[in-house]
């Protein structure tokens, strides 16, 4: 093996990988060093991928036993095989890791296993799982170590009771009762493949709300239907231990603003409360990398503050989404290769893959009051819409926020079946700085869900007018 390369990757997740290929189709010499058995980091092993192979195997599980007679098919004899749902989810993992694989082959990457530590601005140490270390020499390193998950002070997670999003994947039988502790993405989504499995399940989250961060109106639906479906919610509330006994877990709750402590049981429980950066043991203080007070490398531009040093990805500040790190992973290789990169990051979706799902790009109705910024609003709801009643897929809306002056879209919020795909042409819309008026006189195919876009972008005028 060659230890002299033009860029050494530390790091084989969505960021990582993703930069590697580039690099290589653009003719650089690339090595991606991955401490894991297996490429793509937590998003293809333990995140992105197994969760939706779950969430949707559930759906249709859930479809199947409660929701098919509505339409006129009777089904009797349903019956959960989960060992059976835990093989697909792993086939589907491992072939899209090998497909990663065969792409470092095909554009000429160097795949190294071992943990990879910066010594200077030009080496980096690798270190096997037999502790045998290596050093490789490069032009440039880019760390794209990612995520993992954030303890909860006073809990300790062993992946069999008290499971991180790890664990949640794997459990070998459905809970009776499950507590989940965040009611962010991670909890919702895996909370509702264990509702639907059968688990009852209680989400407890500290702030008042759930999915921070999401539009407050998207948010309050949300949890409207989520308690139709079976969802409880405690809301404003913390979690300080929980004890460990022979048949139960018994959790102590407090709530947020101070008050009386009580009491919960569960069989088991989720911690959901985020993601925190993986920089530790990297080698960044001896090399004079900054970090935050969270941990987070401090970039400009993907470039550290020592030249020759670059960072992508969870590890640095932003949203932790894997397609935030993909775009910079290919706006950094092409930096480090001398051409134009950029990343625009005001048009990044983010998307909960529940049922109905939840997407968004953009800004929120909150943020442009804050930034005192005059605007129009549109909406549709679902339940109009000709495709979602024929499909029996009428909860959610979608709405369109647009510029009072220009009418440049600023954000769209979405919730309803298949709203991951349809975000896409928002997105497109606004990173070409379309008004919402583009979108409600571009044609759009009859009876579709996407329909319910173009009439909510017509709303910002006031002209809706489809059933």
């Amino acid at each position: 093996m060659a230890d002299t390369f033009d860029i050494v990757v530390i790091g084989g997740g969505p960021g990582g990988y993703n930069c590697a290929i580039r690099a290589g189709q653009l003719g650089l010499n690339v090595a991606c060093v991955e401490s894991g058995p297996t490429l793509g980091g937590t998003c293809l092993n333990v995140g992105c991928i197994p969760s939706k192979a779950l969430l949707h195997a559930s759906e249709l599980y859930e479809t199947a036993g409660s929701h098919m007679a509505e339409l006129g098919i009777k089904t009797k004899g349903v019956e959960l095989d989960l060992a059976q749902m835990m093989k697909a989810k792993t086939e589907t993992v491992d072939g899209l890791t090998k497909g990663i694989a065969f792409l470092f082959k095909k554009n000429k990457v160097t795949h190294i296993t071992g943990r990879g530590r910066i010594v200077s601005a030009g080496q980096v140490e690798v270190t096997d799982g037999k502790g045998k270390k290596t050093t490789l020499t490069t032009k440039n390193i880019v760390i794209a170590t990612g995520s993992e998950v954030t303890p909860c002070p006073g809990i300790e997670i062993d992946e069999e009771r008290i499971v991180s999003s790890t664990g949640a994947l794997a459990l070998n039988a459905v809970p009776k009762t499950m507590v989940v502790i965040g009611a962010g993405v991670i909890g919702l989504e895996l909370g509702s493949v264990w509702r639907r499995l059968g688990a009852k399940v209680h989400v407890v989250e500290f702030l008042p709300r759930i999915l921070p961060g999401a539009d407050g109106e998207l948010a309050k639906q949300a949890q409207r239907i989520f308690k139709k479906q079976g969802f409880t919610f405690q809301l404003g509330t913390k979690v300080t231990g929980i004890e460990k006994l022979k048949s139960k877990l018994k959790l102590n709750l407090e709530p947020a603003a101070g008050g009386d402590a009580t009491t919960m049981d569960a069989d088991v429980v989720l911690v959901a409360i985020g993601r925190r950066p993986v920089t530790a043991g990297l080698g960044l203080d001896e090399v004079g990398v900054k970090t935050d007070e969270r941990g987070f490398i401090q970039t400009d531009h993907w470039k550290t503050d020592v030249p020759g040093v670059w960072a992508i990805g969870d590890c640095t500040t932003g949203l932790m989404l894997a397609h935030k790190a993909e775009e910079e992973a290919v706006a950094c290789a092409e930096a480090i290769a001398g051409k134009a990169a950029h990343v625009n990051y005001d048009v990044i979706p983010g998307v909960v893959y529940t049922s109905p799902e939840i997407a968004w790009v953009g800004r929120t109705e909150e943020e442009l009051k804050e930034a005192g910024i005059a605007y129009k609003k549109g909406a549709f709801p679902f339940a109009a819409n000709s495709r979602a009643r024929a499909n029996h897929q009428t909860d959610g809306f979608i709405k369109v926020l647009a510029d009072a002056t220009t009418d440049e879209i600023l954000g769209v919020h979405m919730m309803g079946a298949q709203v991951s795909e349809m975000i896409g042409e928002a997105a497109l819309a606004m990173e070409f700085k379309a008004a919402s008026e583009d979108i409600a006189r571009t044609c759009h195919a009859h009876p579709t869900l996407s329909e319910a876009l173009r009439q909510a972008a017509m709303g910002v005028e006031g002209w809706t007018m489809q059933m």
